[in-house]
C-alpha cells in the first residue's frame, strides 16, 4: 500500500516546485516530515536525487531556507530531499518521543544522528538510520519523478555523519558523497560517545563501528568519488569533527577523496552556503557520467 503524503505547503521557486510533506512512518511510530524540491521537468521523464542530512538541532526547513541549493538543482535537473534529523511526536500510539534527560541540544529531538537505537526508551521511535537508507527512498520513489539508479547523499556535521556512514554502509547505492564538516569519528568524540552510548549502549563498540566512517573505512568500506569541505575557523573542529582523522583514514586504506579546508570559515550555514552550489554541480557531473 502507497504511504499517504500530507502537503505541508508549496512554493514555486527557479521554475520548479519546493514542498514540505508529512506522513505517518512506520520505522518511527511517528509523523516525520521531510522537504522536495523538483525541478522543472518534461511530463514522464524521472530526475536523479541529491539527499541532504542535516546536522544537530536541525529540521528540514534549515537547509530549505538557508542552503541556496535551488538555484544549481534547477540548472542540473536534481531532486533535493532533506529529511528531519529524529522523531518528533507525539508517537502514533499517543506516547511521548523520548528526548535527552536534561533537554539538552546533542541527544534526543533533533539529535537522532542516523541510527536504529537499541535502547529503551528510545529503540521504540529513533530508527533514523532505516528511515533514511529503506522507507523514505520508497516514499520519494512512489510520489516523485526520482530515478532512484542516480542518487547522491551530502549533509552537515551530523548529518555529514550520516552522509558518509549510509553510503559506507550501502556501496554502489550512491554514485557520489559529500560532506560540510563532518563528524567523521564519533567513537573518539564527545558528540558521538554520548550519541552511541546513549543510543547502542555504553559497551557495544561493535555497533557503534556500523556508525563511524573511520572505523566502516578502516574495515574496508570505500566510496568512489567524496568531497569534504571544512572551515578552519570552525569553533567544534578540534574537539567533535577532527578532520585529519578521515583524511588519515583514506590515506591508509588508499581511498581516493578530496577534504579541504577553507580558511575563515565557522560551522554555519554561512559557510554551508558558500559552498553548497558547488556540491551540487559537483555531484550532478558524477549522477550523469
Amino acid at each position: 500500500m502507497m504511504t499517504t503524503l500530507e502537503t505541508l505547503s508549496t512554493n514555486k521557486a527557479f521554475g520548479g516546485v519546493q514542498g514540505v510533506y508529512r506522513h505517518d512512518s512506520g520505522e518511527t511510530g511517528t509523523a516525520m516530515t521531510f522537504a522536495v524540491f523538483v525541478p522543472d521537468h518534461d511530463p514522464g521523464e524521472t530526475l536523479p536525487v541529491l539527499w541532504y542530512l542535516s546536522g544537530l538541532t536541525c529540521t528540514h526547513a534549515n537547509v530549505m531556507e538557508k542552503g541556496e541549493y535551488r538555484r544549481a538543482c534547477a540548472d542540473e535537473r536534481i531532486i533535493f530531499v532533506a529529511p528531519d534529523t529524529s522523531p518528533r511526536g507525539p508517537a502514533m500510539d499517543g506516547q511521548p518521543v523520548p528526548d535527552d534527560a536534561d533537554g539538552a541540544y546533542d541527544f534526543g529531538l533533533g539529535a537522532g544522528f542516523y541510527v536504529d537505537a537499541t535502547v529503551e526508551p528510545f529503540a521504540r521511535n529513533y530508527r533514523m538510520r532505516s528511515y533514511i537508507e529503506t522507507e523514505l527512498p520508497a516514499i520519494v520513489g512512489a510520489h516523485f519523478p526520482a530515478d532512484l539508479a542516480a542518487q547522491s547523499i551530502t549533509g552537515h556535521s551530523m548529518g555529514g555523519h550520516g552522509a558518509l556512514t549510509v553510503a559506507l554502509r550501502n556501496p554502489n547505492r550512491f554514485k557520489s558523497v559529500s560532506a560540510f564538516s563532518p563528524i567523521v569519528a564519533p567513537s573518539q568524540v564527545p558528540w558521538g560517545v554520548k550519541a552511541l552510548g546513549g543510543y547502542l549502549g555504553t559497551n557495544d563498540f561493535e555497533t557503534w563501528a556500523q556508525y563511524d566512517a573511520c572505523a566502516l573505512i578502516a574495515a574496508g568500506a570505500r566510496l568512489p568519488n567524496l568531497l569534504v569541505d571544512q572551515g578552519d575557523a570552525d569553533q567544534f573542529l578540534d574537539e567533535q569533527l577532527k578532520t585529519d582523522l578521515l583524511r588519515e583514514a583514506c590515506a591508509t586504506a588508499g581511498m581516493k577523496a578530496m577534504i579541504r579546508m577553507q580558511p575563515g570559515y565557522d560551522h554555519s550555514y554561512y559557510f554551508i552556503s558558500t559552498f553548497m552550489d558547488e556540491h551540487v554541480r559537483w555531484h550532478a557531473a558524477r549522477l550523469k557520467s
